[in-house]
């Protein structure tokens, strides 16, 4: 029998949650670094003739708190960026952290009261330099947004660690362009014909695999490919005996094309910025922690050069003559003063999303100190509780996607260094025991045990993880060979001398 198919129309309610302009502006505000929110804030005021400013000594700010000494800083220091290593080997150490807050690079002051200004290099960005040769090819007006973007989301290292339904979802919240996973998918593809090749890539092995395809056909070539795209375990842990059995070639042949593939850049964006030239990234830090003698810790915003800012009186006159006079007005006169209006509530607009954002960092350092206070006393890693976005946002009572934004890109100086925001963060592991131990506890604990075994006989991951327990760290022997891969240290059999 058969069945009729009958077409119906039905109505459908849909709760959709849009932001309001002034919500945007307050996330593009929250989640600039010091040194971009200056050069955003010089734009406002050099658009808009309705914002004035004042001396920079005479910022206030309500959020102000005693109990942590929350002070003004003119501190306008910048930190030479420690050079990052290319090596092929360094870049295979991090595979298996996506997932995890990244460790921060640590800045010495050393013994110097003042820190010195280092530039080098051209003064065009990483970030221009790619747009440069998104002039070179054919695209619409949304694939420029979207390429635009997806620029804009790579790390230093020139790799997206981003999922493409996370940029479909921000591009449509934050920017309001409607776009597609797949439509994201095929821009990123046209990136990644940029120079340097791998650049854009959204692992180590995609990064590889985008050089190797470039190379000139060769015999060497195709093996290459074999051994990145069939072999990529094995490569990770270096077991060279089991690639060559498995693509039947010999060890020499492998050795040869294995000196091939070390050539490879592992960090696209670096390269960039070594061999054309770089705007140095300036670690400004947006907070300074300081920790007493007596283990007193106290924090101050750092507010660079941001100066005070208040709507100009002759433009709030205009607006109120408006309100007042309105209906006896001719067009023109109106018209004038409706201008006046406008820039008014965008400079009354973009103070409050200032305001807000510096109440939102205040808030957020205040609640990870008081988390982690027996670290920023003792600067010792060992003393970093387990603590992560849900955490904070809790004690904050603000959105963990707020606290994400925060922690992003912004940096704290302490007596101990200079460190992103992320690296006060890190998971809670329950051991075989039931107590709970942070992921970085763990990894320095069984490193520390690996860098004084005899290295004639290293030992085991069962060996590890049964020293581990007598520590008091009850963890079993996957994780410990878990552990070992995160911080990049191989198996016993490769660590024997």
């Amino acid at each position: 029998m058969a069945q009729k198919l009958i077409q119906t129309q039905t109505q459908k309610l849909v709760q959709q949650q849009r932001l309001t302009q002034q919500q945007m502006l307050q996330i593009k505000l929250l989640e600039m670094p010091l040194a971009e929110l200056e050069q955003n804030i010089q734009a406002e005021i050099d658009d808009n003739p309705a914002m004035e400013t004042g001396d920079a000594d005479e910022w206030t700010d309500p959020s102000a708190n005693e109990e942590y000494g929350e002070e003004e800083s003119t501190h306008e220091e910048s930190f030479e960026q420690e050079e990052r290593q290319s090596a092929l080997d360094e870049a295979l150490q991090n595979i298996g952290r996506d997932d995890e807050m990244p460790e921060a690079r640590f800045y010495d002051k050393g013994s110097s009261a003042e820190y010195e200004e280092m530039t080098y290099g051209d003064q065009v960005s990483f970030y221009d330099k790619l747009k440069e040769q998104m002039g070179e090819i054919n695209l619409t007006e949304q694939q420029t947004y979207v390429m635009e973007y997806i620029i804009g989301s790579l790390d230093s290292d020139g790799i997206l660690r981003k999922e493409l339904d996370a940029i479909s979802d921000e591009l449509a919240i934050y920017h309001n362009v409607d776009t597609t996973e797949t439509e994201v998918e095929e821009v990123l593809k046209m990136l990644q014909g940029f120079d340097p090749a791998g650049i854009g890539a959204r692992s180590l092995q995609e990064c590889l695999l985008i050089q190797i395809d470039r190379k000139k056909t060769s015999s060497t070539q195709a093996l290459m490919h074999k051994v990145i795209a069939d072999c990529y375990d094995d490569f990770k842990n270096k077991h060279h005996e089991k690639i060559a059995q498995r693509l039947g070639i010999t060890e020499d042949t492998l050795e040869n094309v294995m000196e091939e593939i070390v050539k490879l850049n592992p960090k696209p964006g670096s390269s960039m910025g070594e061999t054309e030239g770089r705007n140095i990234q300036q670690i400004t830090p947006d907070f300074i922690i300081d920790t007493a003698d007596d283990g007193t810790v106290t924090f101050s915003i750092n507010k660079g050069c941001i100066p005070d800012l208040y709507v100009s009186p002759a433009f709030a006159d205009m607006v109120q003559e408006y309100q007042n006079n309105k209906g006896n007005m001719n067009r023109q006169t109106k018209e004038a003063l409706l201008y006046a209006k406008e820039k008014v509530d965008r400079a009354r607009g973009y103070i409050e999303a200032v305001k807000q954002r510096r109440h939102t960092l205040y808030v957020t350092m205040k609640a990870i100190i008081d988390w982690q206070k027996n670290y920023f006393q003792s600067g010792d890693e060992n003393d970093l509780r387990p603590m992560v976005l849900k955490d904070v946002a809790e004690q904050t009572q603000l959105d963990i996607s707020t606290i994400s934004r925060v922690s992003n890109a912004k940096y704290a100086q302490t007596r101990w260094g200079t460190f992103l925001l992320r690296h006060f963060f890190s998971e809670g592991v329950k051991t075989e025991n039931g107590e709970e131990f942070s992921t970085r506890k763990l990894r320095l604990a069984l490193q520390e045990i690996i860098s004084k075994e005899d290295k004639n006989k290293p030992m085991s991951d069962d060996a590890l993880s049964d020293i581990m327990k007598k520590k008091g760290y009850a963890i079993a022997r996957r994780t410990v060979a878990k552990y070992r891969e995160q911080l990049g240290i191989p198996s016993a059999r490769y660590r024997k001398k």
